[in-house]
């Protein structure tokens, strides 16, 4: 089962987007759509490609409710909450992230998923330190 950032962090969530997996053939995942946990990297789309955030995903069910089953692949599209991993750089984030922002789910050189921020949550309210 699936221990939530929030339990683990301490704080809710920085930000939501919707999200879709590419397809391998769109250079995406062979394997399919990863499990909750996947601690995959960020980008922003217009940055430099080399530019990454230490950004998570933590999956969303169809009705926005975060899904705790880790052995289960995560839908192909849907909702997800984002944690700015290392806070120091959460005030660097706070100039960029904006309802609209288009971004990337990365793996390495991999997009894996193409996403939109959705939701501004509580992004400037949470720490800034370890």
């Amino acid at each position: 089962m699936h221990e939530s950032y929030e339990i683990r962090l301490g704080h809710r969530a920085d930000f939501r987007v919707s999200y879709k997996f590419r397809s391998p053939e769109d250079g995406g995942r062979i394997s399919g759509t990863p499990f909750q946990g996947i601690q995959c990297d960020f980008s922003i789309q217009g940055e430099n490609e080399k530019h990454l955030y230490m950004i998570w995903p933590e999956f969303e069910d169809e009705s926005g409710e975060l899904i705790t089953n880790n052995d289960r692949q995560v839908p192909n599209e849907g909702t997800a909450r984002m944690w700015v991993i290392n806070p120091e750089r959460r005030p660097i984030i706070y100039e960029k992230i904006m309802i609209g922002l288009k971004c990337n789910f990365r793996e390495g050189p991999m997009y894996s998923a193409d996403c939109e921020v959705i939701e501004i949550l509580d992004l400037k309210i949470n720490p800034i330190s370890k």
